[in-house]
């Protein structure tokens, strides 16, 4: 299945029917009238988050999404049929955004969770409905509401515990195919992973949600590489893991990088918790283990931790102090009753 993570899509809802002029002409009835009925209402068009997706890639082979029209009303007091609605199931974790790709206009961060982007036309009153002792037999219906037509955007931004920062072949791919299922492509060239992978990671018991998407390189915010614009799925993320490759003969510099490149993304990424680990230390003896991690501590200005994904070694603590963070963000994020007691 390929991954989109942003489309574009046309919809428009359906217009309400016509009301109808009509009067009963049946034989044996002395007093007639008019019969006419409304018309339907037409179709709206909404937009719900399943379980079971994690692209876009439906939306890529169609991109407009017509509801139907109401029905005309009918005489002998019939209202027209309504339009049938349409319902665009996307992912958890789906952004849509009108037309200039910047308002927001609704995120759907849970499953089930439905909301109404385009409303179906009124129908239109029959002739019936403007009868009145003053008006007997009138000859007047409203014509049915128009629907709305709109184009919005889609943006996917995965629902994840906790996200993989680094450079190309920082060792992201092999982490998470070493903690998880997942089996990320992994090579020993840049640029690799070329699109999000998800992983569930257990530890201790508990289980949580990694993110790795592909490599950062100095200047992806202007474009370089491939941009920064897979940063927006880590955007939701629990806990930050930036991983260093220890090989690197410039630690400071790479770790520096990165932390520039979530400066000029924006938004609150760059502060949100983060965990520095120099990797690959497999490949490294005990002088230059120590040589790296006093380099690449004093270019983070606190402590890191070590680890080889490949040989597994200083994972588990990895993994247990992510699993410390995700859960104390929990704790900020879980809502205080009403009921319980005010210290200040």
């Amino acid at each position: 299945m390929k991954f989109l993570d942003l489309c574009k899509v046309y919809i428009r809802s359906g217009a309400g029917g016509g009301g109808c002029v009509s009067f009963r002409r049946e034989k044996y009835i002395e007093y007639g009238g008019p019969d006419g009925g409304d018309g339907g209402t037409g179709g709206s068009v909404w937009a719900e988050a399943v379980d079971g997706l994690n692209t876009l890639i439906d939306f890529r082979y169609q991109q407009h999404f017509f509801a139907k029209n109401g029905q005309p009303g009918m005489g002998r007091q019939r209202t027209g049929k309504d339009g049938d609605d349409i319902v665009l199931r996307v992912p958890v974790g789906t952004e849509i955004l009108d037309e200039d790709q910047e308002t927001v206009i609704t995120d759907l961060t849970e499953v089930g969770q439905r909301v109404q982007l385009a409303r179906g036309g009124n129908g239109g009153f029959g002739n019936l409905h403007f009868k009145s002792s003053t008006n007997q037999a009138p000859r007047r219906a409203n014509p049915g509401q128009d629907g709305v037509e709109r184009t919005l955007w889609l943006r996917l931004k995965l629902i994840a515990d906790v996200g993989l920062l680094g450079l190309p072949n920082a060792g992201k791919s092999t982490f998470l195919a070493a903690t998880s299922n997942a089996r990320p492509k992994i090579a020993d060239y840049p640029f690799t992973t070329l699109h999000p992978n998800l992983g569930v990671v257990g530890v201790d018991n508990a289980e949580f949600v990694v993110a790795d998407i592909p490599g950062l390189i100095e200047g992806a915010s202007e474009g370089r590489g491939l941009g920064d614009l897979f940063l927006g799925h880590v955007e939701r993320c629990a806990v930050l893991l930036h991983l260093v490759d220890g090989t690197s003969e410039t630690l400071a510099d790479d770790y520096r990088t990165i932390i520039t490149e979530l400066e000029a993304y924006g938004g609150d990424l760059a502060a949100k918790p983060r965990i520095t680990v120099l990797n690959k230390i497999d490949a490294l003896d005990d002088e230059e283990r120590a040589d790296a991690a006093a380099r690449l501590a004093e270019a983070v200005g606190g402590s890191v931790m070590q680890m080889s994904g490949v040989a597994k070694e200083g994972v588990t603590e990895v993994l247990r102090a992510l699993r410390a963070e995700i859960d104390e963000d929990r704790l900020r994020q879980k809502p205080v009753a009403e009921d319980a007691p005010w210290h200040p």
